[in-house]
């Protein structure tokens, strides 16, 4: 009988969830993990290159993760460069990721943890891959395995140039070139999803302004004059832009 029966309740399934969020993940990341690695590579040949161990590229990409960046404080720190300007142009090529942290979808990452990693992880291209899509689509696992699965891509990729690329890579022209092209990549792929033909306009118009303007700050300068006109945009297009009822909305 119904009532002799004891009363089920839907039992979590974690370990399902976590592969569902790392199928999903990987389905849409596995190419951009792939070019991650590639840029490693190119990193790792650039380190040992310029005489560090072959364990200090992968430790580096473990530890900051700053992209990128490491490239340069590589070659900073080949030359003895002060600790200031290390410092100083860290800040300043990785300062766009304040723009980021404004709109990345860090609410549906669930525990401390989890939000801490995702704050440590936040990449430009997890921003491609992630700061676009609905609501609908993300969840914790999906975030999470998406950037932990191009950090692991960028120190395997380190670790490989390291260990295996410097003889055979060394000096070969344009790996420099690799991170470029990837973000030209992410950034027509944003624009097919969201065409933004007024947004292309001022960001083309912000970086070139900054490079003729300020060539020692051009990253950093040009975030700001961006992010400022996509401010003034906003609040200029609901000013414009009358309030509208609902069809059928009665009343004052």
């Amino acid at each position: 009988m119904l009532l002799d029966q004891a009363p089920t309740t839907p039992r979590r399934r974690p370990a399902a969830g976590a592969a569902s969020g790392l199928a999903t993940a990987a389905a849409e990341a596995a190419p951009v993990w792939i070019g991650v690695g590639a840029i490693g590579v190119g990193l790792g040949v650039l380190s040992v290159g310029s005489g560090f161990p072959w364990w200090f590229s992968p430790l580096v990409s473990l530890v900051l993760f700053a992209g990128s960046a490491e490239f340069l404080l590589i070659g900073m720190w080949a030359v003895g460069a002060p600790l200031v300007a290390v410092g100083t142009t860290t800040f300043m090529v990785n300062a766009r990721h304040l723009f980021y942290g404004l709109s990345f979808p860090l609410r549906h990452v669930r525990g401390r943890l989890g939000r801490a990693y995702s704050v440590f992880a936040l990449t430009d291209e997890a921003y491609a891959m992630l700061g676009t899509k609905e609501a609908r689509e993300l969840s914790s696992g999906r975030i999470l395995w998406t950037q932990a699965g191009t950090h692991l891509s960028w120190v395997g990729g380190s670790l490989v140039g390291s260990l295996l690329g410097a003889s055979l890579l060394r000096g070969v022209q344009g790996l420099d070139f690799v991170l470029t092209a990837l973000f030209i990549v992410l950034a027509l792929d944003a624009f097919k999803a969201g065409p933004d033909r007024v947004g292309l306009v001022v960001a083309v118009a912000a970086g070139t302004a900054a490079l003729v303007l300020f060539p020692g700050a051009m990253m950093l300068v040009a975030m700001v004059a961006f992010g400022a006109a996509m401010v003034v945009r906003h609040h200029a297009g609901h000013r414009a832009r009358p309030d509208r009822r609902p069809l059928g909305a009665v009343g004052a």
